[in-house]
Order: C-alpha cells, then sequence, then structure tokens
C-alpha cells in the first residue's frame, strides 16, 4: 500500500474546506490523512469537525503583546512534531512570518476565494460582489497556490478557476457556489500534489 501523505491544516473558523479535505481523505479521493488539525482561536467550529473525524487537534492563540515572530516560531515547533508533508492553509486568518514559512519551503499551501493579482487579503468574497454590483467585473474566482513569503495571496499558483456572477442572484447564494469550487478546486489540488510527492 502507498505511504499517505501527511497534512497538516491550519484554521481559524467554521473549517468547511477542512470538512472537504477530512472526506476526501476517508473516502480515498486524496493520497493522505490529516494528522493534525491547529486553529489560532479556540472557539472555531473546525476543531469540532476535526475532532469527529478523529484528528488531533491544538489550540495556539497568540498572546497579547506577542511577537508575530516568536509565535511562528512557536506553531513552526508543533507542526515540526506531526512530520507534514504539506501544510494546508484552509481559512487561516493570519499572515504567517519567514520564521515559519522557512521551515517548510514550498510545502505551505493556500486557499483563496479569488483570481490571481485580484483581491488579496480579508472579506475577498464581499468585495469582489461589490464590485460586480458596481459593474466592475463579471466574474471572479478561486485560487490554490504556495505561500513561499510574506506577500498576501501572491505565491505561485498551483490552480485557479473563474465563476461567474448571475443577475440578480443574492450574496449568500454566491458565497455557496464559491465555496463549492473552493472544496472541489482545492481538493484537486492536493490530490495532484500527493500524487506527484509519491513519484
Amino acid at each position: 500500500m502507498d505511504k499517505l501523505s501527511r497534512l497538516v491544516v491550519l484554521i481559524s473558523g467554521n473549517g468547511s474546506n477542512l470538512q472537504a479535505i477530512l472526506d476526501a481523505c476517508q473516502t480515498g479521493r486524496v493520497s493522505a490523512q490529516v494528522v493534525g488539525v491547529v486553529s489560532n482561536q479556540a472557539l472555531a467550529y473546525g476543531l469540532v469537525r476535526a475532532k469527529q473525524a478523529g484528528v488531533e487537534t491544538m489550540i495556539l492563540e497568540r498572546t497579547r503583546g506577542q511577537e508575530r515572530n516568536t509565535y511562528d516560531a512557536i506553531l513552526a515547533d508543533k507542526i515540526t512534531a506531526l512530520n507534514p508533508d504539506w501544510v494546508i492553509l484552509a481559512g487561516w486568518m493570519r499572515i504567517l512570518t519567514m520564521e515559519f514559512l522557512g521551515r517548510f519551503p514550498n510545502r505551505v499551501v493556500n486557499l483563496h476565494p479569488a483570481l490571481p493579482g485580484t483581491f488579496a487579503g480579508t472579506h475577498a468574497i464581499e468585495r469582489s460582489f461589490v464590485a460586480w454590483q458596481n459593474g466592475e467585473i463579471d466574474h471572479t474566482g478561486v485560487m490554490v497556490h504556495l505561500v513561499p513569503d510574506e506577500g498576501v495571496d501572491v505565491g505561485p499558483v498551483l490552480a485557479k478557476e473563474e465563476i461567474s456572477f448571475i443577475e440578480g442572484e443574492p450574496l449568500e447564494q454566491f458565497e455557496q457556489r464559491l465555496h463549492e469550487l473552493e472544496h472541489r478546486l482545492l481538493i484537486e489540488t492536493i490530490q495532484a500534489l500527493t500524487s506527484r510527492s509519491k513519484e
């Protein structure tokens, strides 16, 4: 039997993309296993999802006044102990410093709900929706990319796909469609990465 790639997933919230990863590992759609889920928010629902799947969880909140580099060094130590092949940022709402990224070169993967060069940072879905309402764009998209440095949503693109807006569609419905695209594109990318790492 092939050795399964080891994934550590970093989350900050609901964890719907984490759930997609857990499901894909469970069904064998990807040749990987989630060996740990780390959250910087104690109440993140993604922690519940991980525990239900029998995955080890860890909460690491940044303490008041703690330097980003100090936090990231501690985070890197804890994740290194899990011996990951890939670190997946699935709704992780912190910019990681080189103190962390330098420990996992070309192995940190981020999902962002926008196309390369557009709507970097937080609230990308809402911002793109407003831009469409203002007649500035007619589509947006999702990308999965590597995170080589501290640039926000600008690393080498692994996969991207466009999604069009639909006239009269409310934000909630658009969000649902976009999240479905996120889940599929993320799983397809992880599948490609884990298959390639075995060759």
